[in-house]
């Protein structure tokens, strides 16, 4: 579990982003709080928000009732008496993004995206993966929609995010994608904390997040 204090400071940042009308914070409000669940955003942002509501946001998203709970979570947690002698270390992380044509959306990403096929599985294919560097995206065949309506695009619901170590990586990244003729969600921009992201649109409407270091 991450640090008290360091979720402290992340409640803060929520207060200080519905505070200044940080749109995409709204969904994410809406999502975690049963009183702001029939808003819509402008009244997500319009609505009284304290730090208590901003704490119980962080608490429900880490799988707790509220910030009381968190925090005695927290305390048994950093007990060494509950502590294991060792822990399972995680070696790797793969997205997975539902498509409606497994042969179509490789070849965005290795035509569009300069990734690779790592395998494609079935006859017809119904499963594959697509690598670059240390990313790997996961594709899993659809034949109905996932989704209703508009509602990734509207409440930019991300299906994956991607990281490069450097700002000037992730400005040459976003030049090489729209020299590729890449739709995007989001053109390149320094979001309020200081990282720079873009988000690229695939044809199946998944929302991919790139971000890098502001600079």
């Amino acid at each position: 579990m991450p640090n008290l204090e360091n979720l402290k400071k992340q409640a803060k940042q929520y207060l200080r982003w519905h505070r200044e009308g940080y749109y995409p914070v709204a969904a994410e409000i809406r999502a975690a709080l049963p009183r702001f669940r029939h808003l819509d955003d402008r009244q997500v942002l319009e609505a009284r928000f304290k730090l208590s509501d901003a704490q119980d946001l962080i608490a429900r998203q880490m799988g707790f009732e509220g910030w009381q709970a968190l925090k005695t979570g927290a305390a048994a947690m950093t007990d060494p008496k509950n502590q294991p002698a060792q822990q399972a270390i995680l070696s790797s992380l793969s997205a997975q993004l539902f498509v409606t044509d497994i042969k179509a959306s490789c070849e965005f990403f290795t035509g569009k995206l300069g990734f690779r096929v790592d395998f494609v599985y079935g006859d017809p294919p119904f499963y594959g993966q697509v690598i670059r560097d240390n990313a790997q995206i996961a594709l899993r065949l659809v034949c109905e929609p996932v989704f209703v309506g508009d509602i990734r695009q509207r409440e930019h619901l991300l299906s994956a995010s991607i990281a490069v170590d450097t700002s000037d990586e992730i400005k040459r990244l976003f030049l090489d994608f729209q020299a590729a003729g890449v739709s995007f969600h989001q053109t390149l921009r320094k979001e309020p904390w200081g990282a720079r992201t873009f988000i690229v649109l695939d044809p199946d409407g998944n929302l991919i997040l790139f971000a890098g270091p502001g600079g």
